[in-house]
């Protein structure tokens, strides 16, 4: 019997993957504006997205090599190490799109956001278990207007250990105090659904422009289980958490 949904939120609930992605695309280029493009950086992240900051960072530093550049604006932002120094400036092109209600309105996922009402209707606990750090996670949820809207959030802050590691759907399982196996996890993330697997969770992919091909070449989970369509999450979620109840 599946007695809790726990959900992803970049990517998941909200498009903030995509602005991710143009703010990493928008601070390379900013640092070799001769040496990348935009769509480069952003296709590029594809290869890295739900995975932690300095992963992320550090890969695209390698890919795209911008530490030379990036060690130059090392003592500008009083940190030690060029991919730190990266992230600094990529924030400052997130930070700008982030703070921006309407924008993050823009970009929710509305069938996402109606699966959480399908939790609820279906008796479910809801949870979020996101990789992004506590305070922006409220930032995102206040502009949404899910502030409140699950029995317990855990950020990239409560654990030591990103995704794909188990760590975050541990966590949130034990505050529950719902048994794994009696969770359904939903990803957009080949690094989510790999947590979320190795946790011992059911799972369910969304897949978004940035994650489709990897989820569907990774092949962690049956094809029913993952969509391509948001508009059939609802309906998927549903009947898979009914037919739980049932078995």
């Amino acid at each position: 019997m599946i007695r809790a949904a726990i959900f992803d939120l970049d990517g998941t609930l909200v498009q903030t993957e995509r602005l991710k992605a143009i703010s990493y695309a928008r601070a390379a280029v900013e640092l070799c504006p001769y040496q990348v493009s935009e769509e480069e950086v952003i296709e590029a992240y594809k290869d890295v997205v739900g995975r932690p900051r300095r992963e992320v960072a550090s890969a695209l530093v390698e890919r795209f090599d911008l530490e030379r550049a990036s060690r130059a604006r090392i003592d500008d932002y009083g940190v030690s190490a060029p991919w730190q120094a990266f992230v600094q400036v990529r924030l400052g092109y997130y930070e700008e799109m982030i703070s921006d209600p309407d924008l993050l309105r823009d970009n929710q996922w509305p069938h996402n956001r109606e699966l959480l009402r399908v939790a609820r209707e279906t008796g479910c606990r809801t949870a979020l278990a996101t990789m992004s750090g506590r305070q922006r996670t409220q930032q995102v949820l206040a502009a949404l207007r899910l502030t409140g809207a699950f029995d317990f959030v855990a950020t990239s802050d409560d654990v030591e250990r990103g995704k794909p590691h188990p760590e975050i759907y541990h966590l949130v399982c034990e505050q529950l105090a719902i048994p794994s196996s009696q969770s359904l996890a939903i990803e957009d993330s080949p690094a989510g659904v790999e947590a979320a697997l190795a946790a011992d969770l059911r799972c369910i992919a969304v897949t978004t422009p940035f994650t489709r091909e990897k989820i569907h070449d990774q092949g962690l989970l049956e094809p029913q289980w993952i969509i391509d369509d948001p508009a059939r999450l609802p309906g998927t979620a549903r009947s898979l958490i009914e037919a739980s109840k049932e078995a």
